[in-house]
């Protein structure tokens, strides 16, 4: 019994001596001095990383990527997207096509002539395609800058004003393409007609990057039929670049092409490439919307 009194009168002394003013071992003034040193170690600590962070923020620009050397071209993309790139929908039935109508809508409701106003910093740069609309560098200080103004009602059958199905009830199915933005970044047009579609050969595309789509299998050739191309003659005007940052564009609109099939084979599953050419527009097997895409499209009636 007097050993288990003793080890139990040893650990309450161990949490407080009374006769030498200890506190689990040590005095007040320890205790203080312990304390204040990890203040002190843990405040430096904290001063060195937000120094580090704060020079590394000096570094930045507010109104680009500091280090754009790995960026690759643009990508090519296009609406209504679905899983896989595959679009099917039967001519009949309107709720197989509902969701790539709303798509759609969803994405030219910014291109309505009443959003692109001057108070919005809208301006008109032409309905012919025109070189690069430079209004300085980006870090110039001029403030906001215009953007060129785009209405729905140059993609034609595509617009969907005059058909709000889009071409998909007569199956004749409608896609809207984009370049995708890059802060700063002058697409070229194509210098050398000997690099296009045979399609695409003989014509010019001065200020134009043109877009065009063919059959990917050599089997679907002759079940495509014809393609239309509205917008600017098919293409994306330079005039609508660069693209100074959503900081200083908060409200620019690229430039669009729709595309429209026509006479696609009713039943068939047509898998379709499309393509934007430019000298300075690559392509990559690793990367499918680099540039060009793919789209599997099936009509049933």
């Amino acid at each position: 019994m007097s050993g288990n009194k003793e080890s139990d009168g040893g650990w309450r002394k161990f949490m407080w001596n009374s006769e030498k003013g200890e506190f689990l071992g040590r005095t007040g003034c320890s205790w203080f001095k312990i304390f204040l040193f990890y203040v002190i170690f843990y405040g430096c600590l904290a001063g060195i990383f937000i120094g580090t962070i704060q020079a590394m923020l000096l570094t930045l620009s507010d109104y680009k990527p500091t280090y754009q050397d790995r960026v690759a071209p643009p990508g090519l993309s296009h609406t209504p997207r679905s899983d896989k790139s595959e679009i099917y929908f039967k001519m009949s039935d309107n709720s197989t096509f509902k969701k790539y109508v709303d798509s759609m809508e969803e994405l030219l409701r910014n291109y309505e002539e009443g959003r692109q106003s001057k108070e919005q910093k809208f301006e008109s740069c032409g309905e012919f395609p025109d070189t690069y609309k430079d209004q300085g560098k980006l870090e110039d200080g001029i403030g906001q800058r215009s953007s060129c103004t785009f209405p729905r009602k140059w993609l034609g059958d595509c617009s969907g004003l005059t058909d709000k199905s889009y071409g998909f009830k007569e199956g004749k199915p409608c896609l809207i393409v984009k370049l995708n933005r890059i802060v700063n970044f002058k697409p070229r047009g194509p210098s050398d007609n000997s690099t296009l579609p045979e399609a695409l050969q003989g014509k010019s595309f001065q200020n134009l990057i043109p877009v065009y789509c063919k059959n990917k299998r050599p089997e679907d050739a002759s079940k495509i039929g014809e393609i239309k191309y509205f917008g600017f003659n098919g293409g994306f005007p330079l005039q609508y670049y660069p693209y100074y940052g959503k900081q200083l564009q908060p409200n620019y609109l690229q430039p669009l092409v729709a595309i429209q099939f026509t006479n696609l084979t009713i039943g068939e599953e047509l898998r379709i490439d499309c393509r934007a050419y430019g000298d300075n527009i690559k392509y990559s097997e690793k990367d499918r919307y680099q540039g060009r895409f793919d789209v599997k499209i099936t009509v049933n009636s």
